[in-house]
This record gives C-alpha cells, sequence and structure tokens, in this order.
C-alpha cells in the first residue's frame, strides 16, 4: 500500500494489520510534496526530518500495540495563522518578524501532538487569511493541483491544494467568512466549518465570532474523525464549547433518511453559473433518491454583505494596528485598502453589524425548526485564473462578491461542510454546501457522509 492518494482512515487499518507503517506514509507524503509543491506552492515551511522523527516514534507505538489516538501517524499539515512550537508563524506577512521566540503551540496545534499525528510543515494563506484566494508577496500565488492554471481558493488555500494532491491525508484551517469552503470546493475536498467554539482557538482572533478553525479531508470519515481530536477542550479560549457528548467518528453514520432538508438552489439572490447550479441539483436529487426528504425554498434573508464588510473589514484594522509602523507599505494592497476601510466605521457601526448577525442567526434559528439541514451549492462558480482577487473579467470588485453563499453561516455561527458534488466539462470541482443548526456539527457530517455514499467522489 504507497498510494499517496489514501484516506487517513485506511493508512490507520493498514498500521494496525503492518501492512504500512508511518514511517511509509510520512515518506510518501514528503515524495509527493517534493513532486507536486513546485506546482501548487501549497506550503510555507517543510520539517522533513522532523516529520520522519515523529512517524518513527509512530511507528515503534503501533509496534507495540500502543497507538495514543485514532490518528496515530497520519501525515498532516497546518495552516500558517495557528501557533507552532519551533515554526514560525507568519500568517504570510513580511511585517512579522520570523526571528523571535516561537514557543507556543496554539490548541489545534496541541491536539494533534497530543495525539500523534506526523506534522509535515506548515501551508500557505493570504496574508492574515484575508481573502477567498491565497496569494501573498512573501510566498507568492499557490495554484490548485486539480488545473495549476486556477487559483486553490482561500484562504486556507495552502491546506487545500496539498490534501487534493497527497501531500498529507489532513489539514487545518480557519475560516472567518468562507475560508475552509472555498478552496474545498474548488480543489474537491471536504472542508468544515464546525459550530462557532467547537475547536477552541488562541490567540483570540480579531474577527470575533466570525472566526472558526476546521478540519479538511479526502473524506466525510476523515473530517469526524480529525474533528474528535480538534474539539477537546482547551482552557486558553473562554468561548470554547463544552466536549462533545460523542465521537464524531460515531456520529457520522447516523441514519439521516427522513428528515427534511431545504434546498436553496441560490439563497434568493444569488447568480449562479448553470454547470454548477445543474451538477448541485443533480447531487440533491440523488440525497432524494437516498432518502432525504428535499423541499426546494430559500431561508428567507437578503444579502449580509454590508454587514459582514463591516464585521470583517474593522476586524482587520484592528489587527493591523498593532503592527510596527510602517507597515502600511508592505502588506498586501487589498489588505491595506480593507484597513483603511475598517478605520471609516464607528462603535455605532460595528454595533448595528453584530445586531444584524444576531437577528441572522435568530432568523436562521427559526428556519432550523422546520428544516433539519440547508443546502446550497458552495460557491456560485469555480476556480478561476490563479493571481486574481476576482474572476478576471467578472466586474466584481472583492472576494465577498463571489462567495455569498459561504460568509452569511460565519454570523450565524452554523456548521457547514463542503462536499465535492461532481465536476464540470472542463474537469473543475464543484462543492455542495451542507448548513445545520448551531451545535449539530454530527447531523451535518451525516448528510455529507450520505452524499459520499451515493456519489462516491474519486
Amino acid at each position: 500500500m504507497n498510494d499517496t492518494k489514501s484516506t487517513a482512515s485506511e493508512l490507520v487499518a493498514a498500521y494496525a494489520t503492518g501492512e504500512l507503517s508511518p514511517v511509509e506514509a510520512t515518506q510518501n507524503a514528503l515524495r509527493a510534496i517534493e513532486e507536486r509543491d513546485g506546482e501548487t506552492n501549497a506550503f510555507c515551511l517543510v520539517d522533513a526530518d522532523g516529520a520522519l522523527e515523529q512517524a518513527k516514534a509512530s511507528e515503534i507505538r503501533w509496534r507495540d500495540g500502543n497507538p495514543i489516538g485514532w490518528l496515530d501517524g497520519v501525515p498532516a499539515s497546518i495552516k500558517d495563522m495557528f501557533l507552532t512550537q519551533g515554526w514560525p508563524t507568519l500568517r504570510g506577512s513580511r511585517c512579522i518578524d520570523p526571528d523571535q521566540p516561537w514557543d507556543v503551540d496554539s490548541p489545534v496545534t496541541a491536539r494533534l501532538r497530543e495525539n500523534g499525528l506526523v506534522l509535515l510543515g506548515k501551508t500557505t494563506t493570504p496574508e492574515l487569511a484575508w481573502k477567498g484566494v491565497t496569494d501573498n508577496t512573501l510566498t507568492g500565488i499557490t495554484r490548485n493541483p486539480i488545473d495549476p492554471s486556477t487559483t486553490a481558493g482561500g484562504s486556507s488555500g495552502g491546506s487545500a491544494a496539498a490534501v487534493a494532491a497527497g501531500m498529507g491525508e489532513l489539514s487545518v484551517g480557519t475560516d472567518g467568512g468562507g475560508s475552509i469552503r472555498i478552496p474545498a470546493s474548488f480543489c474537491g475536498i471536504v472542508g468544515l466549518k464546525p459550530t462557532h467554539g467547537r475547536i477552541p482557538l488562541f490567540p483570540a482572533s480579531p474577527f470575533g465570532p466570525l472566526s472558526h478553525a476546521g478540519p479538511m479531508a479526502r473524506s466525510v470519515d476523515d473530517t469526524a474523525l480529525l474533528l474528535d481530536v480538534l474539539a477537546l477542550p482547551d482552557h486558553r479560549d473562554p468561548a470554547a464549547l463544552a466536549p462533545p457528548v460523542s465521537t464524531y467518528r460515531e456520529a457520522v453514520r447516523r441514519d439521516v433518511r427522513g428528515l427534511i432538508a431545504a434546498y436553496s438552489p441560490t439563497l434568493g439572490y444569488v447568480d449562479v453559473d448553470p454547470e454548477v447550479a445543474e451538477i448541485v441539483k443533480s447531487a440533491v436529487r440523488s440525497l432524494g433518491d437516498a432518502g432525504l426528504h428535499i423541499e426546494e425554498t430559500d431561508p428567507g434573508f437578503t444579502d449580509p454583505k454590508a454587514a459582514f464588510d463591516i464585521l470583517w473589514s474593522t476586524g482587520a484594522a484592528k489587527w493591523l494596528d498593532t503592527f510596527p509602523a510602517g507597515s502600511e507599505t508592505k502588506v498586501d494592497p487589498g489588505l491595506r485598502k480593507v484597513w483603511e476601510l475598517g478605520k471609516t466605521f464607528s462603535a455605532s457601526d460595528y454595533l448595528g453589524a453584530n445586531a444584524e448577525r444576531a437577528a441572522l442567526g435568530i432568523l436562521m434559528g427559526e428556519f432550523h425548526t422546520r428544516y433539519d439541514v440547508l443546502i446550497t451549492p458552495t460557491l456560485p462558480i469555480t476556480a478561476f485564473e490563479a493571481g486574481h482577487e476576482v474572476p478576471p473579467g467578472s466586474g466584481l470588485s472583492s472576494w465577498p462578491d463571489w462567495t455569498p453563499f459561504t460568509y452569511p453561516f460565519n454570523m450565524t455561527q452554523q456548521p457547514a461542510i463542503s462536499v465535492p458534488a461532481g465536476r464540470t466539462s472542463r474537469g473543475l470541482p464543484v462543492g455542495l454546501q451542507i448548513v445545520g443548526p448551531r451545535h449539530s456539527d454530527d447531523l451535518v457530517l451525516a448528510v455529507a457522509k450520505l452524499l459520499e455514499e451515493v456519489r462516491p467522489w474519486p
């Protein structure tokens, strides 16, 4: 067994029987990085020696029958937004000094280490994870392994590209407006933004309640397994939820046939590419044929982009105000515009946007008293030319203009997952989004698992 496109579940099964060792799996992942990262630019840091040391320790544990977790020995990566002891966390910015002590692990990094995962390195992000594509002046452009002329999406584009290209089985991204689900859709993998607080964060994000961490994988089972690891508590996040009462690796197999799903092709206001719309519609039809009751309806809200822009830009401005003097000339020009925009809003503007966010959450809470889940396209488009914030020639002004299905559910703090729905005639992946009420991470995983069963993806 030496396929670099194995799932994490397949790897640990092979470890248990002795068919494969964590060292061999790590060597496969490092070989894939050597072969494909020059094309994709998914990693900003690779620690091959450290990864092999971790893999050797895992190999001994498996040999002795003492693995320390369900994912012990599985090669994984971490988006360069999470603090990692011994590695710099530059967040895609030339304004952060790499020459300083790096002696703290974020909760995400700590949980991965404690459960024996093999950390290959850190994945690329736009500066401060500010936009829906992945490029910055520090590490360059991250490309889609499906078609390297196109973007991997963002801001967790490096993580999505790594997983899609077989450069490790798992990764962890962040999502403040779609940053896990966007690249998952573009690269044809699974990406989950769980309920806010489900995965502890430290330090606290300046984007506040918009910001989430989440697992990225090639299968729904792997996503659930990784969520079990990441959802463990950490005292450094005062907004973290209590530990889940059951495991996601078991809940993912819950029978969801007979539940009621609202299918909203446009949310009532989104212009969707016809081929994307047809692929998602076909996938929804398959869910209906499998026993999910489908009702086509919209949740009933108007585009909350104006409120999102206030929440997003003020968070960015607050963060950038802590940067050293002269940073204005170093940051991404697009981020500088967001910084300047954020400074124009008052506390009253922010509180008004936050009130709109709360009202949207209440509306969706009421909606889910009638519908167990909401299904939409993840994005209205497929991956476009790399190196651009918006599709060239589209007339759009900023990344939220082409991500209208994702950011509303950061505002409501609901769990939302993107799963592959199919591919276009050009071979580009299309994602389907499943949204559940708050705290129903198990439900969205189970519906995603049903889709995976009835429409398996490569």
